[in-house]
């Protein structure tokens, strides 16, 4: 498949990259300094601002899955929506917060007494951005939440997933490694289980 990763460069971005080229794909990978990555078979690279619309929908032209890794706080949803729809791209992938999951009935993590501050804003507007995907009729969409902890790690090849919970493993920790998520995503665009859904990866 053709897949184009927008914020290709962040620490998602790049594992998502490591693991789409692992499986064979073709990758587009944009950003703002797309440019800096390394040349490798199979990666095409092109510095585009998700500020300029016509210029990322004309970069996502023939692409046959798009993958958002960009910050909420960075682009207002339409900013993604916008040029996905207008460039024809069949399926939209987001990465998505954790914040968004609920960890009692009626309570998203983000409005838990313990939900950190320093990361408040981010989280309120992942949501909002779920929520603009939910009210969309035009795309074929799915929304990957991570699990509490998402950093850097070690590609294990496990994971379990979830819908609208946050998961956590027998000890209570809640966490998924970036490259084992990244691996969810993959296995979500070849194999299809949650189109227009959000879903979660955890251990």
């Amino acid at each position: 498949m053709k897949i184009a990763i927008i914020g290709a460069t962040g620490r998602v971005g790049t594992r998502l990259i490591d693991e789409a080229l692992r499986r064979g794909h073709t990758v587009t990978a944009l950003s703002r300094k797309a440019t800096s990555l390394a040349p490798r078979a199979g990666l095409s690279t092109l510095d585009v601002d998700v500020a300029d619309g016509a210029a990322l929908a004309a970069a996502l032209a023939g692409q046959d899955v798009a993958i958002s890794t960009v910050r909420f706080l960075d682009a207002k949803p339409e900013q993604i929506l916008g040029p996905v729809k207008q460039a024809g791209v069949p399926r939209l992938l987001v990465v998505g917060g954790a914040g968004s999951l609920f960890v009692a009935p009626g309570t998203q993590l983000v409005d838990a007494p313990q939900f950190p501050e320093i990361y408040k804003a981010e989280a309120l507007a992942g949501r909002d951005f779920l929520n603009a995907l939910r009210s969309e009729t035009a795309l074929n969409w799915t929304f990957l939440s991570p699990s509490a902890l998402f950093e850097p790690g070690t590609r294990t090849g496990s994971y379990r997933t979830g819908e609208e919970t946050l998961l956590a493993d027998a000890s209570g920790k809640s966490w998924i490694s970036m490259e084992d998520y990244a691996i969810a995503m993959l296995d979500e665009i070849e194999k299809p289980a949650h189109e227009r859904q959000r879903f979660t990866v955890g251990y």
